[in-house]
C-alpha cells in the first residue's frame, strides 16, 4: 500500500470525523460525516477490499446519512448552535477522548505489532459477499425495512397538522 495515498486518506478521514463532532450546524455536521466516510471506504480499496469499501459507500453514504439529513430536515430540529446545549465541560471530553484513544491504539499494537494484512483478500471478500447475501439476508433485510419506518415516524412526528 502506498503510504502517502494512507496518509492522504487519514487526514482526509480525520478532518471529516472532527468536523462533524464540531461544526456547530447540524446539516454541516451531516455532510462532514459524507466525508469521514468516503476516508474509511478509501481504506478498504486501499486495501484491496473493493466489495466493502462499495458496501460502506452503499450503506452509510446512501442511506444512512440519507436519513439523518431527511430526519434534520423534517423534524425541525435546531439547525445552528444551541449555546444551552453546550456544556463548559467540552475540554475534559477531549482529554478523555485522547486517553480513550491512546488506550486502544496501545491496544491495538500490542496485540498485532509488526503483523501485515495477507494479499489474499480476493478470497476474503468472496467469503463476507457470500456470507452477506446467503447467512445474513434476512437481518440485512430487517434492517433496511426498520431504517424505512424510521424515516416514516419521523414524517409523522413532523408533519402533526
Amino acid at each position: 500500500m502506498n503510504v502517502a495515498a494512507f496518509v492522504l486518506v487519514a487526514i482526509l478521514t480525520l478532518a471529516g470525523a472532527l468536523a462533524a463532532a464540531l461544526l456547530p450546524k447540524l446539516i454541516h455536521a451531516a455532510l462532514s460525516l459524507v466525508v469521514a466516510f468516503v476516508g474509511v471506504a478509501a481504506f478498504y480499496f486501499l486495501l484491496g477490499a473493493e466489495f466493502v469499501g462499495v458496501t460502506q459507500i452503499l450503506v452509510y453514504i446512501g442511506a444512512i446519512v440519507v436519513l439523518f439529513l431527511f430526519g434534520i430536515m423534517l423534524t425541525r430540529a435546531p439547525i445552528g448552535h444551541e449555546v444551552r446545549l453546550t456544556s463548559k465541560n467540552w475540554p475534559m471530553g477531549v482529554v478523555v477522548a485522547l486517553a480513550i484513544a491512546g488506550v486502544l491504539g496501545y491496544t491495538l499494537i500490542d496485540a498485532f505489532g509488526t503483523d501485515h494484512i495477507g494479499n489474499d483478500t480476493r478470497q476474503f471478500t468472496a467469503q463476507v459477499s457470500d456470507s452477506l447475501f446467503q447467512d445474513y439476508l434476512m437481518p440485512f433485510e430487517v434492517v433496511s425495512v426498520l431504517l424505512l419506518a424510521a424515516l416514516v415516524g419521523a414524517i409523522v412526528l413532523a408533519r402533526k397538522e
